[in-house]
């Protein structure tokens, strides 16, 4: 296929991030409509927890099937099939009278995600010119990375005013778009279909995998009251995964070719990748409650203290991207690695007292990070691989971005939740700060982790002379 930056490449790319755009803004949309959604259905926060739990195992589950999905449909079929399945999930939630229908609609959404994110990727692997890869791959980590920025803000304002069917209601004219978008600008490419048998064995592992360790992580943080809830998920997924990676190379047709993490560089990028994928969720996740509980603040302004940070991070995707077309990997990505640093150590010093001055600076800083880091370390350790295993990086990408979802913020939670049940402190204040300090810790420490693989996956490599 001949590489040219035209409308219609740059439509289609919008068309399938429109998709992956629409399910994150509802995930975090959705946590601030949790305790209206257990008044109205009368359940309680574990079970309304399944709302975003449902959604990011079914989407994980799908994404190992992209190699397979892409080699198999053509990229058109693929995208139909993926829109109208998030139109039915929308629809199903919008008129929602019980809670198990409003966790099928975001498990149908759930599906229709885990073809549209690898699907935009593939594109613009595929299609780019190649000088123009990292400023594409930015714009479609851009298109992700906007929707947690509006998702809360947009969640407390459709809340508050409409009710929170609307959130659903809203997207769907979104969707339409996308589809309408797809359809003109999407072509089926038949002559690069190829039909080839399923990988059934290492399907069902890969499943048993991500079902096993994400329902383990789920309950974390009752490990101390049901140690069994805990453990039995987690070595269902850890034996499923051994026997995926066993079948996988001892197989001619695997479901995903994971011989490309032999590729050292490719490794230590995607696991940095995930690093900072649950540096972004456990923030996520601690400010918030922090504006809440200790500055006694509504949602809707902790939404919007951390809505600048997002849309710096956001616009900060493209422009990394045009750097590393520009003056390569290392520049941008070290770059941005020093402002997550930075941004670490400020919320250690000061989560005593983290006022929305500081959130609002604070999070600027480390979101300006996260976009220098996250399109250009994926953009560039699957330029590590082969042509014809950037299907497989994708995934793998992809899979490593759903899984830190599924289980980063379980972690933050479940570390946070047993200091607050062993602090010193007696008001309820008190010990979310004592849990905050420890949470902040420990992610600028697995921060530093990352920022040392990145180092490493960027360093150039030394030639003989």
């Amino acid at each position: 296929m001949q590489r040219k930056l035209d409308a219609k490449l740059i439509c289609s790319i919008f068309a399938a991030g429109l998709m992956s755009f629409s399910g994150v803004l509802i995930e975090t949309a959705g946590n601030v409509t949790f305790p209206v959604l257990m008044n109205d259905f009368h359940v309680n926060m574990a079970t309304v927890q399944w709302m975003t739990t449902g959604y990011l195992l079914v989407a994980s589950i799908i994404m190992p099937l992209s190699a397979y999905l892409k080699r198999n449909f053509s990229s058109r079929k693929l995208f139909v099939t993926a829109a109208v399945l998030f139109i039915c999930g929308l629809l199903i939630d919008a008129v929602a009278n019980q809670f198990i229908f409003l966790v099928l609609g975001r498990v149908i959404q759930g599906a229709g995600a885990g073809i549209a994110i690898p699907l935009m990727f593939n594109i613009i692997l595929e299609r780019t010119p190649l000088d123009k890869i990292g400023l594409l791959m930015g714009i479609g980590t851009m298109i992700t990375a906007v929707a947690p920025a509006l998702g809360p803000t947009f969640g407390g304002l459709v809340v508050n005013t409409l009710g929170w069917r609307y959130i659903f209601i809203f997207i769907i004219p979104v969707m339409i778009i996308s589809l309408i978008m797809g359809l003109t600008s999407i072509t089926g490419e038949t002559g690069q279909v190829k039909h080839t048998k399923l990988d059934v064995v290492g399907f069902i592992s890969i499943a048993l995998t991500f079902i096993g360790l994400i329902f383990a992580f789920s309950n974390l943080s009752t490990i101390l009251q049901k140690p069994l809830m805990f453990i039995s998920p987690l070595v269902i997924g850890v034996i499923s995964l051994v026997v995926f990676i066993k079948h996988s190379l001892n197989t001619s047709n695997p479901l995903i070719n994971i011989r490309v993490f032999k590729k050292t560089k490719f490794t230590q990028g995607i696991t940095a990748y995930f690093i900072f994928q649950v540096n972004t969720l456990g923030l996520s996740f601690i400010l918030p409650n922090y504006v809440q509980i200790v500055n006694h603040s509504t949602a809707m302004t902790a939404g919007l203290l951390l809505l600048t940070g997002g849309l710096v991070g956001a616009i900060m995707s493209p422009i990394s991207g045009r750097l590393l077309d520009n003056y390569g990997a290392q520049k941008p990505i070290m770059t941005g690695a020093v402002f997550e640093i930075i941004g670490g150590l400020l919320y250690c010093i000061f989560a005593s007292s983290l006022t929305s001055g500081k959130i609002i600076l604070f999070y600027a800083i480390t979101m300006l990070g996260i976009g220098l880091v996250m399109g250009d370390t994926m953009t560039a350790s699957i330029g590590q691989l082969a042509e014809s295993e950037n299907t497989d990086g994708n995934g793998l990408f992809n899979m490593a971005q759903q899984f830190a979802g599924a289980v980063g913020t379980a972690i933050i939670s479940a570390i946070m939740q047993f200091v607050e049940q062993t602090s010193s402190q007696t008001s309820v204040t008190g010990k979310y700060i004592a849990a905050a300090q420890v949470g902040l810790i420990f992610i600028l420490m697995i921060v530093l982790i990352g920022v040392y693989l990145l180092y490493a996956a960027t360093k150039p490599v030394k030639t003989k002379e």
